[in-house]
């Protein structure tokens, strides 16, 4: 097996007190929890929450766009950010917001407030997805395959347990109890601001490092695109399955709706030792093609078998398949590290893929109702991500290979 191309590069700073290191790996686990729980615990309290503050069909679909849209938005301007402040200081400042904004939309009684705050929630989610990547190159080169699997698969965890505990968090709270359900997330990111405050001392960056940090000038670099690319068919293809594949499922399966969430959660479930598992794998490898091909196989082997045999063993095995294909993820986020010389870089890159990947995978799952309703059938559903899978295996297939954006950047 090849051995990793890695580089510590400047700008890291993997030398500190046993103390300090494991502050900050508490930190970054704490920070990757709530990524995406202003996300996931909306979804199965929706229609609680429109009987709850009279929010239309119209702003409902507001609601579930949000997160595309402040992901690409706000994670593009987050390396600006850090600049200006530090790392530590703005993702603190981005957990602070997101906890008066989880805390603030459970109290209020109207639309337009609960949609602005909601936005303010997904802030930290935001500035984390960008930052979270360049943290890891700065503080653990040494350890990258590993930090990206913990703090993927806390991510995981995170959103699989918003999802699954909303429901019953409201249900305990009795009436009005979607308040409880979407606002206890408060807690949680509320206890990620306390281990950074340790850092706030330190600016996040280490001396001499260019403060070049915008994910415009990864525009000059080839590979910065496949890897916004990549990302943004895996992006796809993970919308589509939590978006749609329930419906799909019941009316193609005939399973009931309790069966097609239990094969969501399989996907959910199996996301957890996948992001465990991919981003060590990676690490491990100068070229990452190999991974590359085993997610796209199991995505193209699922979608084989979901349109020619749908209800074989009760679709387990095509969720579980899907649920591996999912490690696509995880897998970008380490290549975000790997494909970079300094942090500096990996924050800029990582702004350019998921900014770009975000806006370009954002209409995957209004595309798939659109042709859903056209036709009434899935045919359709189904050629859009076999061509999502085209992209995300030649587009992987380029990323992968042994380079770094920082060397094509300088050449351009």
């Amino acid at each position: 097996m090849a051995g990793p191309l890695t580089s510590a590069g400047p700008g890291t700073v993997a030398a500190a007190s046993p103390a300090r290191r494991w502050s900050l790996v508490v930190a970054v686990v704490l920070t990757a929890l709530n990524l995406r729980t202003a996300v996931t615990s909306v979804g199965p309290l929706l229609s609680e929450v429109q009987s709850g503050i009279g929010l239309s069909s119209a702003s409902a679909g507001v609601l579930t766009t949000l997160p595309v849209v402040c992901f690409a938005l706000v994670g593009w301007y987050a390396p600006a950010l850090a600049s200006r402040l530090g790392e530590h200081r703005a993702v603190t400042g981005a957990l602070a917001l997101m906890t008066a904004g989880l805390l603030g939309r459970a109290l209020v009684s109207s639309p337009g407030p609960f949609l602005l705050l909601s936005a303010v929630a997904l802030l930290g989610g935001a500035v984390g997805n960008v930052l979270l990547p360049s943290l890891v190159k700065r503080h653990f080169p040494d350890r990258i395959g590993l930090m990206t699997a913990v703090y993927t698969t806390s991510l995981a965890i995170g959103l699989t347990g918003a999802a699954a505990a909303a429901v019953p968090l409201a249900a305990v709270a009795g009436d009005g109890g979607w308040r409880v359900g979407l606002g206890a997330w408060a807690l949680l990111s509320a206890l990620a601001v306390v281990p950074w405050l340790w850092h706030l001392s330190d600016r996040g960056r280490a001396g001499g490092v260019s403060r070049d940090r915008s994910g415009a000038r990864m525009l000059r670099s080839p590979t910065a695109w496949a890897l916004a690319l990549f990302f943004a068919a895996q992006s796809l293809h993970a919308y589509v399955s939590f978006g749609w594949f329930p419906l799909f499922f019941q009316e193609e399966g005939g399973f009931s709706a309790a069966h097609a969430g239990f094969l969501i959660a399989v996907v959910a479930g199996l996301s957890i030792p996948v992001s465990a598992a991919v981003p060590a794998l990676a690490a491990r490898r100068s070229s990452q093609r190999q991974l590359v091909v085993l997610h796209a196989t199991c995505y193209l082997v699922a979608y084989t078998g979901m349109l020619t045999a749908t209800s074989f063993a009760g679709g387990v095995l095509w969720a579980a398949l899907v649920g591996i294909g999912s490690g696509a993820f995880p897998l970008a986020l380490t290549m975000i590290a790997l494909r970079t010389r300094t942090a500096d870089a990996t924050a800029s890159l990582s702004a350019f893929a998921q900014s770009v990947g975000y806006v370009l995978a954002g209409g995957g799952p209004l595309l798939v109702g659109v042709l859903h309703g056209r036709s009434g059938g899935w045919t359709g559903a189904f050629v859009l991500l076999f061509a999502a899978l085209a992209v995300l295996v030649v587009a992987g297939w380029y990323a992968a290979r042994p380079h770094f954006v920082d060397d094509e950047v300088a050449a351009a």
